[in-house]
């Protein structure tokens, strides 16, 4: 199988298992990812997930081009749009489906083409000192399909991201990091420690909070600041007397690590 997972603790690890191939996604892998994330979505168990490469020499060079090919030659482009607007995106993380759980990617080399669009999918990134960044679609004369010129701009300020998507040149880690891409970087023997210790801080907490947070910073961050606010209590108030809200208050009195159950 081209798709490797692994249940530490609370924490999935989703492994692209593709090396050869630069850890590109062909249907095989896009139809387990499908599976993956929906059985993560309703675990009771797995509260973040981390996602990664296989190897040192690429994240994922998005979706496999001899697949693609023949996927192209064998629609229409309203057939295929029709068909896009349906079904999830690549790696089906890009369109069409939310786990409600954060998702770190640990960027283990290249983050290239659909690669980024991936990474860009999910909630924090992490990257290994030697990966790079880039949308190049535009030198093969087509554009970033999978969430690239949406993602990309709410991820940087939008004169760097333009420059990314209108000249297709990569930016480094450290470039990366200085614009908000990437939240740190680390070499690539350290990259999945410390990705499963970012991940395990997130687990260790009320997992009714971490949902309820996440999704409020993601509805509300183009609402104007007074909807935002409302839309923020909307999602607080059914937390405060939850029996997690119970525990911490209690765990914090007591002085002892809280022991949430997601109720």
């Amino acid at each position: 199988m081209s798709v490797r997972t692994e249940l530490r603790g609370q924490v999935l690890i989703v492994t692209l298992d593709r090396p050869e191939a630069r850890n590109a996604l062909n249907t095989e892998m896009r139809e387990a990812l499908l599976d993956v994330w929906n059985e993560y979505r309703d675990s009771d168990t797995a509260r973040v997930a981390v996602l990664t490469g296989a190897g040192d020499q690429s994240f994922c060079a998005g979706a496999d081009l001899k697949e693609m090919g023949d996927y192209y030659r064998s629609m229409t482009p309203v057939e295929r749009r029709e068909n896009g607007e349906r079904t999830p995106g690549l790696g089906a993380l890009t369109r069409n489906f939310d786990p409600r759980k954060p998702v770190i990617a640990a960027i283990n080399g290249p983050c290239l083409a659909g690669g980024l669009e991936l990474a860009l999918a999910c909630d924090i990134r992490i990257a290994a000192k030697h990966a790079v960044f880039g949308l190049p679609e535009v030198k093969r004369g087509i554009l970033p399909g999978a969430g690239g010129t949406q993602r990309l701009p709410r991820a940087l300020p939008l004169g760097v991201a333009l420059e990314m998507i209108l000249t297709g040149a990569p930016i480094d880690a450290e470039a990366a990091l200085r614009w908000g891409l990437v939240s740190r970087i680390t070499e690539l023997n350290n990259l999945l420690t410390e990705a499963l210790r970012v991940a395990e801080l997130i687990a260790a907490n009320g997992p009714l909070a971490v949902r309820a947070a996440r999704d409020a910073v993601y509805q509300g961050r183009h609402l104007d600041l007074d909807e935002a606010l409302r839309l923020e209590q909307f999602h607080a108030e059914p937390l405060r007397v939850s029996e997690d809200a119970q525990e911490g208050v209690q765990a914090f009195v007591e002085k002892r690590t809280p022991v949430f159950h997601g109720r």
